[in-house]
């Protein structure tokens, strides 16, 4: 076994790494570099850990959660950036690695690059799609703002309602920039929209003032964007000024340039409203006023073209006199014609038996030759006592024996006979038949007969 070296001293692994530490540390101080972030992962102690790489190599880096929660961006793969730290070594793994302490986008147009490639993604997914647009109401009950507690855009937004339409307005602070302001303004406006009905807005805003690309990017992430197209509520975003352009204004359903815009927007003003509608409710009256004369002119031009009324009714009127000249005659004739009838149909009937009962006889004459004269005399007597009792029940059922006792029979006007209470109620004018003539009548309201002649 070969002898070790003289004059190369020991050193244990520990004592190796710590000077490795300390040679990184003295040699490089505090150090700016460029590079793109790779694999960035926040750990749930709130550090940031990632790699920078550049074409040729890559880097390991750290970001502690103070220095994180400055940030104005969020960190994210492929974003190109300048980071300022400290190089130091990680004994447990011999690995370098560099402590960021500051970190900025490297170019504007790199961080344009990173929200465009971001609107496309979102966009073909169909987010900001017209057809996902919804109206605005024209006059909300109440106006939920989403914005910082502090700073001239809640009371720029506030004085502009108070001057245009006072609403009712229910504030969601949140922080519009630097570390976890997106999933600040995200929660709040699902938490807008979780609201039970009765307290829920009409209509929202989510604002804030100009900045910087970095000091919108809040406004451009993904949670933010897509809690804007899901929400239910009506959305204005009003963020930065007019040429700011962040991602939620493509998923709102309206676009302001400015806070103050955005209440513009929101109501109304009431004072033009008040005067427009009452300027509507003078043209209303002056159309209805104008419909009623136009229609008192066409009436007027029909109630000329039309007969008297009297005309329309003479004719017929007319009529009814004579009709009603001719009634009593008629009634009177009638009845005394179906009187004549009745006597002379009850006088004929007698003479009728009596050929009928001389016919009889003479047929029994002729057939009683043939028969036994002792039987021919006890059938003719027989027959003969029939045709007497026919005779005197024909007598005694007959109308005018009935009368001669004293009864009555109650007749319409055409000489029918009513044959119990409910015709006679129904007949109105009846004639009562007595032994000696008729009476006219009529009955009362109440079913009996009233005895007044007409």
């Amino acid at each position: 076994m070969a002898d070790a070296p003289p004059n190369i001293p020991e050193y244990s692994v520990s004592e190796i790494s710590q000077s490795v530490r300390r040679t990184l540390e003295n040699a490089f101080g505090l150090v700016r570099v460029r590079g793109e972030i790779s694999g960035f992962k926040v750990y749930a102690s709130g550090h940031g850990y990632f790699d920078l790489k550049d074409r040729d190599a890559v880097l390991a880096a750290v970001m502690w959660k103070g220095q994180l929660a400055r940030l104005s961006f969020r960190p994210e793969d492929g974003l190109e950036v300048i980071a300022t730290g400290r190089l130091t070594a990680y004994a447990r793994n011999s690995k370098y690695q560099l402590q960021v302490e500051r970190m900025e986008v490297a170019g504007i147009g790199a961080l344009l690059a990173q929200v465009e490639e971001r609107r496309q993604r979102l966009a073909a997914e169909g987010l900001f799609a017209p057809e996902r647009k919804r109206p605005l109401p024209f006059l909300p009950r109440r106006i939920g703002v989403i914005t910082s507690p502090q700073g001239a855009v809640i009371r720029d937004i506030l004085h502009r309602l108070a001057d245009r339409f006072p609403r009712d307005v229910l504030l969601w602070p949140v922080p519009v920039q630097g570390e976890g302001a997106e999933a600040r303004v995200a929660a709040a406006i699902r938490g807008m929209n979780a609201l039970p009905e009765s307290e829920r807005p009409d209509l929202l805003i989510v604002a804030r003032g100009g900045g910087s690309v970095e000091d919108l990017m809040a406004f451009n992430a993904e949670a933010v964007v897509r809690a804007a197209a899901d929400s239910v509520i009506p959305l204005i975003s009003a963020v930065g000024h007019e040429t700011d352009t962040t991602l939620i204004d493509f998923a709102a359903d309206h676009r302001a340039p400015t806070p103050t815009a955005a209440a513009e927007r929101a109501v109304p003003v009431r004072a033009e409203l008040l005067e427009r509608v009452a300027g509507l409710g003078l043209r209303l009256m002056q159309a209805e006023r104008k419909g009623r004369d136009r229609a008192r002119e066409r009436l007027q031009a029909l109630a000329a073209r039309l007969p008297r009324s009297s005309s329309l009714v003479d004719a017929q009127r007319q009529r009814l006199d004579e009709a009603g000249e001719r009634l009593p005659r008629a009634l009177t004739t009638c009845v005394a014609a179906a009187r004549m009838r009745y006597t002379s149909q009850m006088s004929a009937l007698p003479r009728a038996l009596g050929l009928a009962l001389g016919a009889g006889r003479a047929r029994l004459a002729s057939v009683g030759g043939r028969l036994r004269p002792g039987l021919l005399d006890d059938r003719l007597r027989g027959a003969r006592l029939a045709l007497d009792n026919a005779c005197r029940l024909i007598e005694t059922l007959s109308p005018d024996a009935t009368l001669a006792r004293g009864y009555a029979l109650v007749l319409d006007h055409d000489g029918r006979l009513l044959p119990d209470r409910q015709a006679v109620l129904g007949a109105g004018r009846v004639r009562i038949r007595l032994r000696d003539g008729e009476v006219p009548a009529r009955t009362g309201p109440d079913g009996p007969l009233q005895g007044r002649l007409f």
